[in-house]
């Protein structure tokens, strides 16, 4: 009590200087709110602002773990110190060593992720004088699950800067902004430091030292290896089984390697009713169709196996689902209820056409093998458009109904 009577103190002495915004966050933040509203007519219900970003977080925390894990698991794996583990419980996988891995380098990728963005929400709420917004609990969370668990922290810091102030900021805040915010700080890592970005090897710890040990033993190639998307680009067959890539046994970016996961945090954001199950439903069909067409093109022979498509384009329709990060960003980005469609049948063509560029761009762009964050961030950019003609669509409709009645 000592702690909560302290800040709101505070809060109450800065109330009227420009500091009020960031005590009374921090205030907010640990605890309830000391006020209440007396009289009149508002809205009850126990979902606000701060409640519908902590339950996405909560979605998000068994990737996380998980993911933990698997960048320890990947680390010795590539180096021939650990066995492939067997089914989901795994003893090589759920080791402590394999936490301490994964723990040593994405720990970091979380704090610097909350650490610039907070800062710059408390330096734009201070100046404008507003109270600090929620919206980037969420993003926080999502960024050092979608970049590779080895990219230099200096590099996320600026992404984050950028993001949070030209992707966000500059829009008017929480609830304005046209694109996603985390995609679009992957989207600036992308194109500005696209070699650390291509995800197509391993990651493993202390690279440098342990490339000089496994030099001197004549097995260099056994530091690194090609994630599934980057092998299958390049015309390999997938070197993991359809279970390994289900449960999330691959390499990959910290979030998006365990489906199941995934999955199970898309029931929890449906059941909530905080997450579009028509979003995601319309995006797994967009992307089935896209797949289908594209193995109709290597079964009608239009395509042989010396194109630089033939890889992805001959990868089994419905394995596009469990690859790459198709899954995690149809559930936890394409349903960004600001930048995402917001009528129903906008949101089941917003998602459709996620769903089908993302493997579109996926098979054309071999270098970069990975088309759901282009696709869900040009989306963004039609989500309004899409939501216009539906509207004037359904205006037409009812014009046409009062013009038969009153005739």
């Amino acid at each position: 009590m000592g702690l909560k009577n302290n800040l709101h103190n505070l809060k109450e002495k800065y109330k009227d200087t420009k500091w009020a915004s960031g005590f009374n966050a921090l205030h907010t933040f640990l605890y309830t709110p000391n006020e209440t509203t007396h009289g009149g007519t508002h809205i009850k219900a126990a979902d606000d602002l701060k409640r519908t970003m902590n339950t996405v977080i909560l979605a998000l925390v068994p990737c996380l773990i998980f993911g933990m894990f698997n960048a320890g698991y990947q680390h010795y794996l590539a180096l021939g110190e650990i066995e492939a583990a067997k089914g989901f419980f795994g003893a090589s996988f759920w080791t402590w060593s394999n936490l301490v891995v994964g723990l040593w380098k994405v720990l970091p990728l979380v704090v610097v992720s909350y650490g610039v963005g907070l800062g710059i929400e408390f330096l734009f709420a201070t100046i404008k004088k507003h109270e600090v917004e929620e919206g980037y609990l969420v993003t926080g969370m999502l960024v050092p699950l979608i970049v590779p668990v080895d990219i230099p922290l200096w590099m996320l810091a600026v992404a984050v800067a950028f993001g949070v102030v030209i992707g966000k900021e500059v829009f008017g805040g929480t609830g304005m902004n046209i694109l996603n915010p985390a995609l679009t700080i992957r989207a600036f890592l992308f194109f500005a430091y696209p070699t650390w970005m291509s995800g197509d090897k391993v990651w493993v710890h202390g690279a440098v030292e342990r490339a000089n040990e496994i030099a001197a033993g004549g097995n260099v190639d056994a530091i690194s290896g090609e994630t599934i998307l980057g092998s299958l680009a390049q015309g390999h067959h997938a070197a993991y089984s359809v279970s390994d890539m289900f449960l999330g046994f691959i390499p990959g970016s910290v979030g998006e390697t365990s489906t199941i996961l995934i999955l199970l945090g898309a029931l929890f954001l449906i059941f909530t009713k905080i997450g579009s199950w028509r979003i995601m439903l319309s995006s797994v069909l967009g992307a089935l169709v896209m797949g289908l067409i594209f193995n109709g093109v290597v079964d009608a022979g239009w395509i042989g196996e010396g194109s630089k498509f033939y890889g992805l384009m001959n990868t089994p329709y419905w394995q596009h689902l469990i690859i790459g990060g198709f899954a995690f960003g149809t559930v936890f980005m394409a349903t960004d209820p600001v930048t995402a469609s917001q009528t129903t049948k906008g949101k089941w063509i917003y998602g459709f056409l996620v769903g089908f560029i993302s493997i579109l761009i996926r098979v054309f762009n071999p270098a970069y093998p990975e088309g759901v964050m282009l696709a869900i961030l040009l989306m963004n950019v039609f989500a309004p458009t899409i939501d216009h003609y539906v509207v004037r669509g359904n205006v037409k409709k009812r014009m046409k109904r009062l013009k038969v009645k009153t005739a």
